[in-house]
């Protein structure tokens, strides 16, 4: 059953990462460009000399775009059918469609969101290649922290459950993530890269975009796998509903 998610969540991860080019070229590339034109500009504005193009600005937006998203989305939606085989039936009495939309929700909060409040994306052309693995350690930790918050934070729920009733457990289960969310980004130590006069539209525009990618990648993968999914499950699911018709009759 596992192997069977895994190629269908790979799949499903791969029309995601198509999707998510599509969504990329149309609203995040010209705000990559408008950031390579305005380096370009402060180059020329202090007459330095310009790095050589090692792969053409054509390339990068069709076929390297389309060879990353399409890696992320397979790599994801392999990632998501192996924890959708361990969660399915632990974490509620939930369908698989249900389930699929409930975990992928739960990703882009825990992945995406959070970290992205605390290190919001910026276009490659403005960031400082020499701070990448600090960038890097950061934002992974921040989404490590985001992770294990979520994770304590259900555990509290469902141990307040008795004890308090769906709704209050739900508030102070939601309570503890953001405790633990706002002391960790009072903790980690701030970013600050974007150079003094880049435009403020474009950087807005951008991280809109970035957003809008994650989204149309986790959005595809909740509905996409859940459907999948389900055509695998619910036949199994029914027939353990089933009463068994071999069954000596009683009486």
């Amino acid at each position: 059953m596992t192997r069977s998610l895994l190629i269908r969540g790979m799949i499903i991860g791969a029309c995601a990462g198509l999707l998510a080019f599509a969504f990329a070229r149309v609203f995040g590339e010209p705000q990559i460009q408008h950031a390579i034109d305005f380096e370009s500009y402060l180059a020329r504005l202090h007459h330095e000399p310009e790095g050589p193009e090692l792969v053409s600005r054509g390339v990068q937006r069709s076929f390297g775009l389309l060879t990353g998203t399409l890696f992320m989305g397979v790599a994801l939606g392999g990632i998501f059918s192996l924890t959708y085989a361990w969660a399915y039936g632990r974490i509620g009495n939930m369908s698989p469609r249900l389930t699929s939309l409930v975990l992928a929700a739960a990703a882009y909060l825990t992945i995406v969101l959070v970290p992205f409040a605390k290190y919001p994306a910026n276009p490659p052309a403005i960031s400082n290649p020499d701070t990448i693995s600090k960038r890097t350690l950061l934002y992974f930790t921040m989404i490590t922290i985001s992770i294990l918050a979520a994770i304590a934070a259900r555990r509290i729920w469902r141990a307040g459950i008795m004890r308090l009733g769906m709704w209050n457990a739900t508030l102070v289960a939601a309570a503890a993530f953001l405790v633990v969310i706002g002391a960790a980004e009072l903790i980690l130590p701030r970013i600050l890269e974007t150079p003094q006069g880049f435009p403020a539209d474009v950087l807005y525009r951008f991280r809109l975009a970035s957003l809008g990618i994650s989204l149309t990648l986790w959005t595809t993968i909740g509905l996409g796998f859940g459907a999948a999914a389900d055509r695998l499950l619910a036949p199994a699911v029914r027939r353990a509903a089933e009463p068994d018709s071999t069954a000596a009759p009683v009486g």
